[in-house]
């Protein structure tokens, strides 16, 4: 079940980068200094390599406290990876990386994580209140007891629900849901224990447009009001552009990283893949990326096999 973290046993990426092999993705830092804040994850020199294949190499970076960071890029260049490295859900070849001053998978009851999401089978009876509760107790046997901890949960399940703005539907089950309704409630699960870094894997994908903005504004908000850090993995950036601090962009030949307005531009983005690529502004602001190479042919199906 999607959620928090799994129990097992965001501005400034600061990234800096030497040449890497052919093939291999490394950052390179356009952002300046992060300031002060306290650092909540830090990659040094990371290499991932799956099935034989580098997907990156010779990453460097630091996501500090209170932004909101999103890894953007074509499928297929490692954007999920990422995340499950920092979350130690993958092993790295090389390098080294540390989540809330710790290795990789020990401080993972301080992230809410939300991985791809999958659609819920129409006939799934169980509620979306049931589903936030799995935030809190899921990695739990047997049914919750009766008693101060049992009703404090309910009181912060409820809560969660209404942060996300799911009290009215909430009683419902989630398979008669929408898409967007559910995502809320997945959100709300992810937030169960508090977390200090809040990490969504492409939550906008298969949303229509105004779930999608939606969806976006209220991760922006809960940002903001439960001063938790995000990063969010995102194949379009139009939906979450206007609440962006920072983007960290990756591409076949290396990966970008700082303010939007410094990567999403046609010299920039033209450089990080190697092919013209022209940066559109429409006249209602947003950013249009045209001439974006498309993912290999080996990582076309992203439900499959997605780094």
């Amino acid at each position: 079940m999607p959620g928090s973290a799994p129990h097992m046993s965001r501005p400034a990426p600061r990234v800096s980068t030497d040449r890497q092999p052919a093939g291999s993705t490394s950052m390179v830092d356009v952002s300046g200094e992060p300031g002060d804040r306290p650092a909540l994850v830090e990659v040094h020199a990371a290499t991932a390599v799956l099935g034989g294949r580098t997907i990156w190499s010779g990453v460097n970076a630091t996501v500090t406290a209170g932004e909101f960071v999103a890894i953007l890029g074509p499928n297929g260049v490692g954007k999920s990876t990422l995340l499950k490295a920092i979350l130690g859900l993958i092993p790295i070849a090389a390098g080294q990386i540390t989540l809330l001053g710790d290795t990789p998978g020990h401080a993972n009851h301080q992230v809410g994580y939300l991985p791809q999401r999958r659609s819920f089978d129409a006939s799934l009876r169980i509620r979306g209140l049931d589903v936030v509760r799995l935030g809190l107790d899921g990695d739990r046997w047997g049914l919750p007891l009766p008693g101060r901890r049992s009703r404090a949960a309910t009181t912060r399940v409820r809560e969660l629900a209404d942060l996300v703005g799911a009290g009215r539907y909430a009683q419902s089950p989630i398979g008669q849901l929408s898409g967007g309704e559910q995502q809320r409630l997945l959100i709300a699960q992810a937030l169960a224990r508090r977390p200090k870094l809040l990490m969504l894997d492409e939550p906008l994908d298969s949303l229509d447009l105004p779930n999608q903005a939606a969806v976006a504004a209220l991760i922006s908000r809960i940002s903001r009001t439960e001063h938790v850090a995000v990063m969010i993995v995102a194949h379009d950036v139009n939906p979450i552009l206007p609440y962006l601090d920072r983007v960290i962009y990756l591409g076949s030949g290396g990966a970008v990283a700082g303010p939007p307005t410094q990567v999403i531009t046609a010299e920039t983005l033209t450089r990080l893949y190697g092919t013209p690529i022209e940066v559109l502004s429409t006249s209602d602001g947003r950013l249009v990326v045209v001439g974006q190479p498309e993912a290999p042919s080996h990582h076309s199906d992203r439900h499959a096999e997605q780094p």
